[in-house]
């Protein structure tokens, strides 16, 4: 069942994509550190359906960089698939020599609440030292594409007048506090994409994801989807922090991809892209709502509670994207409603996290 769900995804992120852009990949080397995080594993399946179905004479090399330090369980299973060679390797030190480098996808990143809590300078390092080495190799190989995965919260806390949010917005964004060791190593990252554009002709773009999900999260994520999917197979109420009326938008995974490799393969260098679905904007609350729908169920018992020590408090009340320059420049479009994508995600959570 798990198989059969990813096998769709990917089968959906090829079929929206341009033949034409995907052929492009063909014969190249493409460098994807974190690639054993949630959206890695996509990505190698999205390459290795390319080699298996349309650049069969002509393959992409892919070399998957990843310390491991985040990728749980499934992530430490590494398979073994032609042309893709595995680096277990942290790129916040120095690069092994892995050749000629065409693409680089600079995925790496701490990307959990939870998870940057307890490593914030390796948070802070990986999306700073570690994509400056990336940028490096950029600069070393003439002609290659780096594409940086920074994030929506380098926006911080939008005001009203700033929602939906344009990627010209500067931010609102506490330097000091439980959320700063990600907010502003990806605020710093950015600004290493361009300076190494403006100093060094190095084509780097700048991706600014919104709430992406789907099969294959962990359930110790403890990002909202995965903590409730992991709580509803436990048989428990579901856990809502703070005050519940935050809101946010969901892409689903498959949009995702499909907008991330539109900004590698045809964003203009030093620009950066919110890459994520407008709609709806849904309370934490009204979601749980959702999710009972998705199940077929009347309604799912949920509590909303003080954060935990595990978790930053200090998250944006609001977080929505607004997606016109990705859609003008690049031609990207979510296709995947959110009733259909908290199917798809339950579908397999239901499997997954038993």
């Amino acid at each position: 069942m798990t198989s059969f769900l990813l096998q769709g995804d990917i089968e959906e992120i090829v079929a929206n994509m341009s033949i034409g852009s995907l052929s492009e990949f063909g014969g190249k080397h493409i460098l994807l550190t974190g690639g054993r995080g949630f959206l890695g594993r996509y990505f190698t399946a999205v390459f290795q359906h390319l080699n298996l179905k349309l650049l069969k004479d002509n393959p992409v090399r892919l070399t998957v960089m990843d310390n491991l330090i985040s990728a749980g369980p499934e992530g430490a299973q590494i398979p073994t698939i032609d042309h893709i060679t595995f680096l277990q390797h942290d790129c916040i030190k120095p690069l092994p020599d892995i050749g000629k480098v065409d693409f680089i996808l600079h995925a790496a990143g701490i990307a959990s609440p939870a998870h940057y809590r307890k490593y914030p300078l390796e948070t802070l390092e990986v999306a700073t030292t570690g994509l400056k080495n990336s940028l490096e190799l950029a600069r070393q190989n003439p002609g290659c594409r780096i594409a940086f995965f920074s994030s929506s919260e380098i926006y911080g806390d939008p005001d009203k007048l700033n929602i939906p949010t344009r990627e010209s917005y500067r931010g609102n964004v506490a330097c000091l506090g439980p959320r700063a060791c990600y907010d502003m190593s990806k605020r710093l990252g950015e600004t290493l994409v361009q300076i190494y554009h403006q100093q060094y002709g190095v084509h780097g773009t700048i991706i600014r994801p919104f709430n992406v999900y789907g099969p294959g999260m962990q359930k110790t994520d403890y990002r909202v989807l995965p903590n409730f999917g992991a709580r509803l197979m436990e048989g428990k109420s579901l856990q809502i922090y703070g005050h519940g009326d935050q809101t946010r938008t969901f892409c689903y995974v498959t949009d995702a991809i499909g907008g991330f490799l539109r900004v590698l393969m045809e964003g203009v260098p030093g620009e950066p892209y919110n890459i994520g679905n407008p709609a709806p904007e849904i309370s934490m609350k009204a979601l749980a709502v959702e999710v009972a729908r998705a199940l077929g169920r009347d309604k799912v018992d949920f509590d909303v509670v003080d954060y935990p020590d595990t978790y930053p408090a200090d998250e944006p009340n609001r977080r929505c994207p607004d997606i016109s320059k990705a859609a003008q420049q690049l031609g990207y479009a979510p296709r995947v409603g959110l009733e259909d994508g908290l199917k798809r995600f339950f579908d397999w959570a239901q499997v997954a996290f038993v």
